[in-house]
């Protein structure tokens, strides 16, 4: 069976794969391939400067990236200048200005790849430079594509204009939680009825809850040092709890991390709190292990920006752990107040003090919430499910499909 066959006319289009802050998007590939689904991978840019991270065995080498620079491509040169010809000013006319120029010749240079794959279906995640692109594949040879929005790149990052237009040309839009689904079937009523939530998952069998516990006991935090995840509401909060024993660690990297650093110095919190930067998702899997809880207080970042379902949530519930976040998003989805964890609200140093005080005062409190959690965890985010309901959403809108050779060919004539 070729790979056009396995694949179903189906493949994937990122900004950037793998990235280390995108670990959900190469978990899905590898699970849509492990249940039959031998899609290749495209993506626009190669990463570089990434920190050390666990990739699926096998998967690197389904991944195509795009050419750097478009001026030694060798393909129909004559067809691509005539193309953008016309296309340009049709660009400028929807979305204001050229500056999304290189969008159209990686739709030509993909769809010259597509048209010897046998590529009719191409899914992105983010409403942003992979789905434009995606657009302009279709707008030019009829591919049809659908994407996965997640978190700023609707909420605040795209222009309503251009977001319209991607959310009207696309077959289906999946999203990652129903406050996210609502969010956009309000702001595009004309289109709710393509909306849909599926779950971002995680393998589950990865994460086994750690019965040796660190005293004394750690508090850990996971994300980007960035404004929206909350971690100088954290170290405020550490401050206020300077008569318990704890150590808390808080893993990432980003443009805040002096700042960071500069906050902890300053409110004499060496001792307590380690800005300990990135760590690959085994050395984050240990770490929860021998934690006693788990904290991500999100907030609404300055340019509206937020959090919407934060992977590294699911992983410490999937470890067993009591989780305090806010009640941001997607988030509730995930934590449930009184049950799994605490909801506090955001900018609120002390009420997030308090809650961590409870849970690291009260063991039997805290194992409670950690096995309420894992099991939320199994049941709503173990990954075989969640790519299974991604499945069934693109199969009810023909994604895996095949197009003939003689329809594909007339796609691109």
């Amino acid at each position: 069976m070729d790979e056009s066959t396995k694949a179903g006319g189906f493949a994937y289009l990122f900004e950037k794969f793998p990235s280390f802050s995108q670990t959900f998007c190469f978990r899905e590939v590898a699970e849509m391939r492990r249940q039959g689904i031998q899609c290749p991978v495209y993506s626009v840019r190669e990463p570089s400067g990434e920190p050390p991270q666990d990739f699926p065995a096998g998967l690197r080498e389904a991944i195509t990236y795009l050419p750097a620079c478009f001026h030694e491509w060798t393909g129909s040169v004559r067809h691509r200048r005539k193309t953008l010809q016309y296309t340009v000013p049709k660009l400028v006319k929807r979305w204001g200005d050229e500056i999304e120029k290189r969008r159209i010749h990686e739709a030509l240079w993909l769809a010259e790849d597509f048209q010897r794959r046998g590529i009719r279906h191409v899914h992105a995640h983010f409403a942003g430079l992979a789905t434009r692109t995606a657009y302009w594949l279709n707008d030019l040879h009829g591919v049809s594509y659908s994407f996965t929005a997640h978190a700023n790149d609707v909420f605040c990052d795209e222009p309503k204009h251009r977001l319209e237009t991607m959310v009207a040309a696309a077959k289906v839009i999946t999203t990652e939680t129903e406050y996210s689904r609502k969010f956009l079937q309000e702001l595009f009523p004309k289109y709710a009825g393509k909306v849909f939530r599926t779950y971002n998952g995680i393998d589950i069998g990865r994460f086994t809850p750690g019965t040796e516990k660190a005293d004394p006991p750690v508090v850990v935090g996971v994300g980007r040092y960035i404004e929206k995840k909350g971690f100088a509401d954290l170290i405020s909060a550490c401050a206020l709890l300077e008569d318990i024993p704890f150590v808390c660690q808080i893993v990432g990297r980003g443009p805040m991390e002096e700042e960071l650093k500069n906050q902890v110095a300053a409110l004499g919190l060496a001792d307590k709190v380690q800005i300990v930067g990135p760590r690959s998702e085994s050395d984050i899997i240990e770490m929860l292990s021998r934690a006693t809880l788990f904290v991500l207080p999100c907030v609404k970042s300055g340019d509206g920006g937020s959090d919407n379902l934060p992977t590294v949530i699911m992983e410490a519930m999937a470890m067993a752990l009591p989780v305090i976040s806010t009640p941001i998003a997607g988030v509730p989805e995930m934590v449930i107040d009184g049950q799994t964890g605490y909801l506090v609200p955001e900018h609120d140093p002390g009420a997030l003090a308090r809650s961590m005080r409870e849970i690291l005062s009260d063991h039997a409190r805290a194992e409670q919430f950690g096995k309420a959690g894992r099991v939320l965890a199994e049941d709503r985010f173990d990954i075989a499910r969640t790519v299974q309901t991604l499945r069934d959403v693109l199969e009810q809108h023909d994604a895996f499909q095949p197009r003939s050779r003689s329809i594909l060919s007339s796609l691109w004539s």
